[in-house]
């Protein structure tokens, strides 16, 4: 049995958690991956994977053994680029994560270091705030961008470097659906406005499991009003069609208006009283023993080339 290829599946298992979709990621048939991890379960004499008509998770057991597989596997990696890599020219794969609201930067960060280094190979994913802890903490999560002001894994020793500060905006559609085929999208920054009045507004918002949803519940309480959305999803894509619709208005930060300027013509209100500005990092494990891949992407996101490029939060100033 090849342990390592075992284990690797393992940790596609608990990523995708269903058995032919994590079969598809590693190339294999599903019961191909079914029979390695029962080869598996059979070395270490253990329930490893529970089972049901679906994935039901892992055992108890399982996440003892899930835990030395992403170990295992970040040091293959750690080791195949220091026997490959030139210092000059890093080379690998390199786990990449953010929360929703702060993918528009992430994916213009993963773009800037591809092209700064073609062997890289950047993996982008989303996650919650506790998600990417949780995956920082176990290694199978190389850099993530999340709120720098907030850390729930216990005893997790993150290493945090500051990039920029979330402020948030009401977002409405101003036209209907009758506009002219082909005109440009007409944006427009408008005047700032209260999370109180916002709040009386039908708005769709991110689900209470989101960090960033606590966040805006927080401001709304600041400004004296309970708010009871129309809608709620976990998607930050599906929260941007829901405004392009019409019917509902939305609060979003600044990074997160790039996902709704080319559907339809918006206006983004600042919101204040209060002024909520939410501070945005990359973080790591806080490790010695870092991939030369990953050592390319710190170098990066300390250039400030790369903090120039920072998407147009900066193309929507609060007022002086």
């Amino acid at each position: 049995m090849n342990v390592l290829a075992s284990m690797r599946y393992l940790v596609a298992l608990n990523e995708h958690r269903h058995f032919g979709r994590a079969a598809q990621a590693c190339h294999i048939t599903q019961p191909a991956l079914s029979n390695a991890l029962r080869a598996l379960e059979g070395e270490f004499g253990v329930l490893i994977v529970k089972r049901g008509r679906t994935f039901a998770g892992l055992t108890a057991e399982g996440e003892a053994v899930f835990a030395t597989a992403q170990r295992m596997l970040h040091e293959q990696e750690l080791l195949r680029q220091r026997l490959h890599n030139e210092a000059t020219q890093p080379s690998g794969r390199l786990r990449l994560a953010a929360v929703p609201t702060a993918m528009p930067i992430l994916s213009r960060f993963a773009i800037a270091l591809q092209l700064r280094h073609p062997g890289i190979m950047p993996t982008v994913i989303s996650l919650s705030s506790l998600e990417i802890e949780t995956a920082l903490d176990s290694m199978s999560l190389d850099l993530a961008l999340g709120y720098t002001d907030r850390t729930r894994v216990r005893n997790v020793s993150l290493a945090v470097w500051p990039q920029c500060t979330e402020r948030y905006y009401l977002v409405q559609r101003t036209s209907g659906p009758g506009e002219e085929p082909g005109a440009e999208p007409a944006w427009r920054l408008g005047a700032p406005m209260s999370w109180a009045e916002a709040g009386a507004l039908p708005l769709c918002l991110l689900t209470p499991d989101m960090h960033n949803r606590a966040i805006v519940d927080q401001a709304f309480e600041a400004a004296g009003v309970l708010v009871t959305p129309a809608m709620e999803t976990n998607s930050i894509h599906t929260l941007a069609r829901s405004v392009g619709a019409g019917a509902l208005a939305s609060v979003l930060p600044g990074a997160a208006l790039e996902l709704l300027r080319h559907d339809a013509a918006f206006e983004a209100r600042p919101l204040v009283e209060p002024l909520l500005q939410t501070p945005l990092g990359f973080m790591t494990h806080n490790s010695d023993r870092v991939s030369r891949a990953l050592q390319a992407a710190i170098a990066l996101m300390q250039d400030e080339t790369w903090l120039q490029q920072l998407p147009p939060m900066t193309e929507f100033p609060l007022p002086n």
